[in-house]
């Protein structure tokens, strides 16, 4: 028999986080399109940074046709991900200029290394959004699940440092006390 899940988090009952999910306002929409392989994984933190933020959107799909992509997509949007030698050169968005004031949306791609490479390549309309990345060393508090690229950070830890960034007015920390919570849980857990 299948152990009793939470609905809203889909962790087990006894590592549910639901109890630490905080509600931030964000005037910047987060666009999470999630590999439906995370969807599945149990320390999915772009499922999280949805339940969290107010405008927020979650689509579960590897592939969107151009059209579908396009209607997703708002007028002023820009991509969270690094620059990387084999992406085309795009505007970076930084933080206080009158192109980050002007944003609308900011596109999130949910899913390991490996798999958010193949999405973006399946997706040239992504690949080709102003983009908003980070330099200098980085350090991830996800002791649950390790990248296989250094200086890597979880898809909520790289929401709230753009966000933090995009929109210094609001506090995007907050977000990471269900993260906090599901680590403890799942650390408590193994013990």
């Amino acid at each position: 028999m299948p152990r009793p899940t939470c609905p809203t988090c889909q962790r087990p009952r006894k590592v549910c986080y639901c109890g630490a999910l905080v509600e931030v306002a964000n005037r910047i929409e987060v666009l999470i399109i999630q590999h439906p392989l995370e969807q599945k994984h149990p320390f999915n933190t772009g499922r999280m940074a949805h339940l969290c933020l107010k405008n927020s959107r979650l689509v579960v799909a590897e592939t969107l046709r151009d059209a579908e992509l396009a209607q997703l997509l708002k007028p002023a949007s820009a991509l969270l991900y690094p620059s990387l030698d084999w992406l085309p050169e795009v505007a970076q968005v930084e933080p206080g200029t009158p192109q980050a004031r002007a944003l609308q949306q900011l596109v999130v791609i949910d899913a390991n290394w490996r798999k958010s490479k193949k999405m973006l390549h399946l997706h040239p309309l992504l690949q080709h959004l102003p983009r908003v990345s980070f330099e200098g060393e980085l350090s991830s508090n996800y002791q649950i699940r390790h990248s296989s690229l250094p200086n890597s950070l979880s898809t909520l830890e790289s929401i709230v440092a753009a966000m933090q960034q995009l929109e210094p007015e609001h506090n995007f920390q907050t977000l990471l006390q269900p993260f906090e919570k599901m680590i403890s849980l799942q650390v408590a857990s193994k013990n």
